[in-house]
Parts: structure tokens; sequence; C-alpha cells
């Protein structure tokens, strides 16, 4: 049997009142945009996918995870612009293009950072294979729903329950369930959305998916809600943890990273950091594997310096401007960006973050930072965290728990 020609299409406007450059905001070290991208792309239905845009960064944040990009006309990108007015414009340019008729055709939204492409195949299967109009994505719901209305002036009541009766609570389980629209993934018939302009029509499926999982990106909050939760839903995944084929190069902050981020100070004034011997074992295994490393740090200080010959690598330090000083180095070694691991814990690893692709935070950094990271390790900073991530990409156990050493910071 033929397969069933199947276009998703995930619309990315590049402006933003909620959230500046919404679309292309990190999550798990991940843009939005990206995430959606590679969930379509691993769907098992799914045959083509296509950003519809108006932002040339978004565009070709796009191609270069996979998909097709397809510029939206300023008619269809401003904020009353529906999201069926732009699938339709891009389902037209893509089957004009390639001169081929889609089946079905998907919404995927990538605000929807957790999306999973079995998310993605439970729409278009609902379709394509069993016969379905539409589909959507949902997730149970038990919630008391209420909407404030009348006016207390008047003697109206001001709140009334929209599915219950406010005067009879029954229990969960004899109230009929109810579901909740994800906004995150939607299938339609590609005729039937053709003739009736909206992505509901017919029969219309309800695609269940994991209540933990649902969650919007409108707000700043929400945002900030992804990025603290990405760590635990990307855990485990596939691509989820670096590995020595993904990685030309380690990048180490100091303090935070190979540190606890404390500083002891003696009777004469003198400060002492501590590290950790297990990050010693990780980083001479980084070393024997040939992966090129550097040490950066803001701080200037001898214990930096000291630290770094003990380990035998590179170290750059009293910089003021780490994303520079980390993007000259990679021309002066020739390593691509996007391979370099940069392992950091502060705000002002921020800047490094965007640069490179593997952004990894330590357990114990800062929740912007985590946020950001694409990758959070176990244990946190001066723990044995760069011995983890040793572990990561070379695939060797070395978790073994190792002794605490004491470097003078004059």
């Amino acid at each position: 049997m033929t397969q069933r020609r199947v276009l998703a299409v995930i619309p990315a406007r590049g402006g933003s009142k909620g959230v500046p450059a919404k679309n292309l905001a990190p999550v798990g070290g991940v843009p939005l945009v990206v995430r959606a991208v590679r969930e379509c792309l691993a769907a098992r239905l799914v045959t083509e996918v296509v950003v519809s845009t108006d932002d040339e960064a978004i565009a070709r944040a796009a191609r270069e995870a996979g998909a097709e990009a397809v510029r939206r006309p300023a008619e269809l990108s401003g904020d009353h612009a529906t999201s069926e007015a732009a699938v339709l414009h891009a389902l037209d340019r893509h089957e004009t293009l390639h001169g081929a008729r889609m089946d079905a055709v998907l919404l995927v939204q990538c605000t929807s950072p957790f999306l999973l492409a079995s998310d993605v195949d439970g729409v278009a299967s609902a379709v394509v294979e069993d016969g379905a109009d539409s589909a959507l994505t949902v997730a149970p719901f038990h919630g008391f729903v209420w909407r404030d209305g009348g006016s207390a002036e008047a003697g109206e009541d001001t709140a009334y329950g929209v599915n219950h009766d406010r005067g009879f609570r029954p229990r969960r389980q004899d109230r009929p369930e109810d579901f909740l629209e994800t906004g995150a993934a939607y299938a339609m018939d590609t005729a039937g959305f053709r003739a009736h302009h909206h992505r509901f029509f017919g029969r219309t499926e309800l695609v269940r998916t994991d209540p933990a999982r649902v969650l919007e990106i409108d707000d700043p909050h929400e945002l900030a809600r992804a990025r603290a939760l990405a760590a635990h839903f990307d855990a485990g995944r596939p691509g989820a943890l670096p590995t020595r084929e993904d990685v030309d190069a380690v990048v180490l902050d100091f303090d935070g990273t190979q540190t606890d981020d404390r500083v002891h100070i003696d009777s004469e004034g003198r400060e002492l950091v501590s590290v950790h011997r297990g990050d010693g074992l990780g980083v001479a295994a980084l070393r024997r594997s040939g992966l090129a490393l550097l040490i950066l740090s803001t701080e200037q200080n001898p214990v930096v310096a000291a630290r770094a010959r003990k380990l035998k690598i590179p170290v750059l330090h009293g910089i003021d401007r780490k994303d520079l000083a980390l993007k000259q180095w990679c021309e002066e070694q020739g390593v691509a960006p996007e391979r370099v691991l940069y392992a950091g814990n502060d705000a002002n690893d921020l800047a490094c973050f965007g640069l490179v692709g593997w952004p990894v935070a330590v357990a114990n950094a800062h929740e912007a930072v985590r946020g950001a990271a694409r990758a959070v390790t176990t244990v946190p900073g001066g723990s044995g965290a760069v011995r983890e991530i040793a572990g990561w990409l070379l695939g060797q156990d070395l978790a073994a728990t190792g002794t605490t050493a004491a470097g003078t910071r004059p």
C-alpha cells in the first residue's frame, strides 16, 4: 500500500508580545521551534515538515534542524492572523513546489515544548489510518471550572460553575470525564480542511496525551516553568546526553563548576577553594580521548592557573566577555561552536551557552542557567560534575566517588 503523504506545519512567527523571540527561546538548550521540528521528523507517519515563519532567524533554525521553511506574507503575520490561514498558505506553497497532493495536514505548535513524536503520530493516525476527519491532542481533566459573572452591586451572583452545579459537588469518580485541549498537535484531512478552513470538522477524534507534559508557553512564567521541567522530561530520551560523536571540545567554567562556589578565608585573609579529585580523573580521561579542552574563567586568580597546570589543560582567566573569548578560541582551534560542550553554573555563562551546541549546567546552577542548558548533571559543581560529564562523553564508568583537595587563592 502506498504511504499516505502527511505534511506537518509548524507556525512560528518572529514577533511575540508575551515573550520576545519566543519561538527561538531555548528550553533544555534547544530552541522551541527546533524541538517541534525534531519530534515531527521522528514521527512515523509524517512525510514532510514545514515551518511557516516571517523571520529569517527562525527559518534558518528550521532548515538546520531538517525542516523546510516557508516565508509567510505580512498579511498572515499579524496578531489577528489565524493559525489555519498560515497552515493553508504553507500547504498550498508546499504542494505547488513539490507537485504532490497531501493526504493529511498537521498543525503542530512549538509553544508546547514537551510534545512527543508519539503525540504527532497519534493525531496523524486518527486521520490517515482510522478515518477521522480531524483530531487533536487532549489530556484528561477533572477540575471544576468557574466563571466570574454578574454584578455584585445589582445583587447578582458574581461567580458560577461552568461544568458543575456549585450546590452539588460529586466525587471525581462520579463525574463524567472531561478533556483539556492541549494546544500541541492537530490533524486534518486535507480536502476537508480546504473546504472548511478550520481545524475541527466532520468526525473529530480525541487523542489522549500525558497530562504532566501539558504546557503552553505564552508568558515568561510559563517559559521559566518549561525550563525548570526540561531536565526531568528530557532525561533518558535519545540525544538527551552528548556522546563523543557529538563533541570535539569541552570548555569548563571554574568557580561553581569545578568548585562548590564557596570561598574559605583563613586568618591571614587568604582565600581557599575546594575541588574534586574525581573531576581530575574525568579531565584526564577527556584529555586522553583527544578532545580539545579549556578552562574559561571570569576570575583572575593564581588558583585557577594552578588547577589548569595540575590538569594539564590550557586556561583563559580574567575574562570579562567569556563569549568573545570562547568564539576566538574556537576559531584558533578550528572547532565548530556547535561541536563544543560548555559547562557552567551562573548568569555569566549564558552568553557562552548561546554559542555552543551542548550547553551543560551543573545540578546546583542558577535556575536560568539550568533552563538554558541542553543537559544538567545529577551532582553539583565541586562534587564530581566534570567527572559525570566525562562519563557521558566517553561511555565509561567514571562515577566512583572521589575525594576533595583544597586549592589556595592568595
